[in-house]
């Protein structure tokens, strides 16, 4: 049911074909190098459908890379990019400030760095040309508001004490959709506790340990918020496994088809609608944009709307 953006990235395209041509012997070479594929399925078909969406456009060839969540494999891709002189390099960064002096010396060198999904950090703006992907920030703040609207149906808002487990520590993706719901919260629920923030570090094995001890630790836990649903289900099979499920209201900020699953029993209250195709095409049309000289916004967001039982027949599952 969402909108991705393959007819505009043919048409597009299409339009400027003659001028690329000429400059670019009939193409742009663009690089990625991405964060870590296997981590999760949202990565594993962003990259299927940007190499999908390069596949189809007669202008582009591209370098596909993948860091494997390894910041120093990172900065080799960037070097190595660097040195086969493609036309731009799209990142998908491991860490937000430790690939800011590789971003450097590709700006230096002339070749436009588009980041996508997560941004770099603040330092290392001066050297992009824009950033393509969700606003992880308003993420967080309408996971908050999604928490918040539920524990006033329930008649909880002045009492209600929540649990948080975030991204990974250092990723600018984490970063910000804590600082989403840290900031929204008390805005809208001035009386619900934040309690505790540990990492869940994407991972919902990880994510599981990690809401079992909070279990141990907090009798009272009224909401869980997750960076995202794959570590919002481990939460959830964490507390089903206690027997304490149908006591908290589980809030995700990246809607996967597990969480969508586990929406439709009933089980996970709400979480962000994203898609990874629309990312990875979004990513791939900033790249080409910014080479066609058009004027391209620095930050470049595509939107995430809520999802919610009450809402989620809206909506397709994800496919990742």
């Amino acid at each position: 049911m969402k909108k991705t953006l393959a007819a505009t990235l043919v048409a597009t395209t299409a339009l400027s074909g003659a001028a690329l041509a000429d400059a670019h012997s009939g193409k742009f070479t663009i690089g990625i190098t991405q964060n870590n594929v296997g981590v999760d399925s949202y990565q594993t078909t962003y990259e299927k459908a940007f190499i999908e969406a390069a596949a189809a456009n007669d202008m582009v060839e591209t370098v596909v890379l993948d860091a494997g969540g390894d910041v120093a494999r990172q900065i080799a891709q960037m070097e190595d990019l660097i040195q086969q002189e493609v036309d731009a390099i799209i990142i998908w960064p491991t860490n937000g400030e430790a690939v800011i002096p590789a971003v450097r010396k590709a700006h230096s060198a002339d070749i436009p760095v588009i980041v996508t999904n997560s941004n770099i950090a603040e330092a290392g703006f001066d050297f992009v040309a824009s950033f393509s992907g969700p606003d992880n920030i308003t993420q967080g703040s309408r996971s908050a508001e999604i928490m918040c609207d539920k524990f006033k149906d329930m008649g909880i808002e002045n009492e209600a004490r929540v649990v948080q487990i975030s991204g990974q520590p250092g990723y600018t993706t984490a970063i910000e959709r804590a600082k989403g719901f840290e900031d929204r919260l008390p805005e809208v629920c001035p009386n619900v506790t934040l309690v505790e923030t540990q990492p869940g570090d994407w991972n919902r094995e990880k994510s599981q340990q990690v809401m079992e001890a909070f279990l141990v630790k907090y009798d009272d836990i009224d909401g869980v918020y997750a960076g995202d649903d794959n570590m919002g289900v481990g939460a959830l099979n964490a507390a089903k496994a206690a027997g304490r499920a149908g006591d908290i209201i589980f809030v995700g900020a990246t809607n996967f088809s597990v969480g969508y699953e586990a929406m439709a029993a009933g089980d996970y209250w709400g979480s962000i609608y994203q898609s990874p195709v629309d990312d990875a095409e979004a990513a791939l049309q900033t790249a080409i944009d910014v080479l066609s000289g058009k004027d391209v916004p620095f930050l470049n967001y595509f939107d995430t709307p809520k999802i919610t039982q009450d809402n989620m027949g809206e909506f397709s599952k994800p496919v990742f």
